[in-house]
């Protein structure tokens, strides 16, 4: 006799999406531990998720939200390009090509089908940003970059695995095109790892509720999330907000800002991103295929709704984008896109900055809004290559409920710098200091978040270095009266004395001897200077995070903050 399936109870649909939570966390513990570069084991540059046989997300990880909204294009071309029916067990599906639904070139993504029997109940999927992929400068994110060609190597929607077979052919064509093929194999290993785990726990979550029909309990899951954001977004003001920001340059013309214009029209639980008004496609790399501004919006849109609310792809159903072809977000190829991360941080932030004055109580004031990253390629003494990265956090921005925390990751990254043992330990690089960067939070009644300064010496041979930078030009802008947050600063100290200003982005040699410090721009201030406490004020001094010329100046309260 078949069994029926009905809808499961309120209390069984919230064991099966928790454990459906869990298996998500534990293929990113699996995909973080088995990984060999630090930018992964240490930066954290990695994520999981479960889909839907849809290609939709049914549970992600505690993880990247660049990564985690963007895998939901890369399943739609899985499946537009392998149907159900032609899928088998042991299949794995590769891919990392931005214009047929990627990100960028060092994003591999990978996709396992679960089968039960033979019925595919899901996916589970894993993306890292591998070290290197090729193009012309170790690390693959060249800033000067003029078409995706100079980037790596194009990846299309391919089987890694056949039937449980692995592709050998592709593998060692692969490993011939990066710079340090042991590192790309082991992040390549540690992802079918993670995958491998996802699909076995949900194997046995479905043993566990035999006469469940997990695609109703997908379904319901999915329809209970996207409810519950349109009645979050219905509970906002509606109404059309617009807002500007500026990225300081595109890498190849470094005089000329790129303009990031949003309108986000709230209307009966739509929520619709129009980037009308948005720079032209660039010559540099900073071009943000489609779906980086998805991957913004989605972040947004979690932000601000309920955080409550079950994260899935639910959430995501009321986003509409307007992205005008040709454009810096929707870009024509081959143009360049390594450094899309700073486009994708400065989209979330404008859009978030849209309700800065209709929900000030939950938006913030501008964070520093930059990852800078850096990256060093080059030979040890013994002729070994290396290649290294570090990503680098600037201050939040403040908020009704209180200051901006220092030198922390926020839009949609999630990523940690490198501790100082790991980079040294990889490379022939010192990191000479390593402290927060005073006077770099923006004043206000609550204090933007400060960013850090760190110090790097090349110890032996010659490096190449990726310097991609932000907020060098455009500061992060106070709210409700707050002041704007400190704008970044890097400089080259070179072995002969002279010194160079770097105008956000380069790409250049460094020498044994030569030092790079880099300074990150602080988060933007919250409400008048003038309303902060003189006892709030005077901690700062004494903890360092302002000095007294910049107390006095800003807020006028050294002499009674010292004291308090």
């Amino acid at each position: 006799m078949t069994a029926q399936h009905d809808t499961p109870d309120a209390i069984t649909l919230e064991v099966v999406r928790n454990k459906l939570d869990g298996i998500a966390n534990e293929m990113q513990s699996t995909l973080l531990r088995s990984s060999f570069s630090s930018i992964v084991k240490e930066g954290l540059d990695a994520s999981a998720c479960l889909f839907t046989v849809r290609g939709e997300s049914l549970a992600q990880a505690i993880a990247i939200p660049i990564h985690l909204v963007t895998l939901a294009p890369i399943m739609k071309k899985f499946l537009d390009v392998f149907p159900i029916d032609s899928i088998r067990p042991g299949d794995i599906f590769i891919m990392n090509d931005p214009y047929l639904g990627g990100t960028h070139l060092p994003d591999l993504a990978l996709a396992y089908p679960v089968f039960r029997g033979d019925e595919i109940v899901g996916f589970s999927a894993a993306m890292t940003h591998h070290q290197d992929v090729g193009g012309k400068s170790p690390g693959s994110v060249p800033t000067d970059a003029t078409e995706i060609f100079q980037e790596g190597i194009r990846i299309p929607p391919l089987r890694l695995r056949d039937g449980g077979t692995l592709n050998d052919t592709l593998i060692q064509v692969l490993l011939r095109n990066v710079r340090v093929p042991e590192i790309f194999m082991g992040d390549l290993n540690a992802q079918i790892a993670a995958c491998t785990v996802g699909a076995r726990r949900v194997l046995d979550l479905c043993d566990a509720y035999p006469k469940l029909d997990m695609q109703t309990v997908f379904d319901v899951l999915l329809d209970r999330s996207e409810e519950m954001t349109r009645q979050a977004l219905r509970r906002v003001p509606p109404g059309v907000y617009r807002y500007t920001d500026y990225l300081d340059n595109d890498g190849i013309d470094l005089d000329t800002p790129v303009r990031i214009e949003v309108t986000v029209t709230l209307k009966d639980g739509e929520f619709i991103c129009d980037f009308t008004g948005s720079s032209k496609q660039v010559k540099g790399p900073f071009n943000c295929v489609p779906s980086g501004a998805l991957a913004a919006a989605g972040f947004a849109i979690r932000t601000l709704t309920d955080p409550r609310i079950p994260t899935n792809g639910g959430c995501f159903r009321p986003i509409r984008l307007v992205l005008p072809e040709g454009s810096i977000v929707n870009p024509k190829e081959p143009a360049p896109v390594n450094a899309r991360t700073a486009t994708i941080k400065r989209i979330t932030g404008a859009i978030l900055a849209c309700f800065k004055d209709v929900l000030p109580e939950k938006v913030p004031a501008d964070s520093g809004g930059e990852l800078l990253f850096v990256s060093f390629g080059g030979a040890r003494g013994d002729g070994t290559r290396y290649v290294v990265g570090d990503l680098i956090a600037g201050g939040s921005g403040a908020s009704a409920l209180g200051d901006g925390v220092d030198v922390i990751e926020t839009d949609a990254t999630n990523c940690m710098n490198l501790p100082v043992e790991a980079l040294e330990l990889e490379a022939p690089i010192r990191v000479r200091q390593v402290r927060v960067r005073r006077d770099s939070g923006g004043a206000g009644r609550f204090r933007g978040g400060l960013g850090t300064v760190r110090e790097y010496e090349v110890l032996e041979g010659e490096a190449v270095l990726t310097h991609r930078g932000e907020r060098h030009l455009t500061p992060a802008k106070g709210s409700q009266g707050g002041g704007d947050g400190a704008l970044a600063r890097s400089t080259i100290h070179r072995a002969d004395g002279t010194v160079e200003v770097i105008r956000s982005k380069l790409m250049t040699q460094l020498k044994a001897g030569d030092r790079l410090v880099v300074e990150t721009a602080g988060g933007g201030g919250y409400g008048a200077p003038d309303q902060r406490e003189a006892a709030k004020v005077g901690e700062d001094v004494r903890n360092g995070k302002i000095s007294e010329g910049s107390a006095k100046e800003q807020y006028g309260k050294v002499h009674h903050g010292i004291g308090a």
